[in-house]
């Protein structure tokens, strides 16, 4: 998937993990994309659905190595 931006949070912890991503998407426009690398557990479970609280569109984690990614866009 090709997106505008990527952050990479696995050196998070949680409640960071949702505070960057989402700092991240305030510095972008309406309609881009951004990709998060992200760890298992709480960040998998957390991230995603905070952001969909806020009405963003996020997709299926897919695995990296041992790692997710998330691509989220700015709605």
């Amino acid at each position: 998937m090709n997106t505008d931006a990527f952050i990479d949070i696995t050196a998070e912890h949680c409640p960071m993990t949702f505070v960057r991503v989402k700092l991240k998407l305030e510095e972008m426009s309406k309609g881009q994309t951004l990709t998060v690398r992200l760890n298992g557990g709480e960040p998998l479970k957390n991230v995603p659905q905070s952001l969909k609280d806020e009405n963003y569109s996020v997709s299926k984690p897919q695995i990296d190595g041992n790692c997710f990614l998330l691509f989220v866009t700015k709605n």
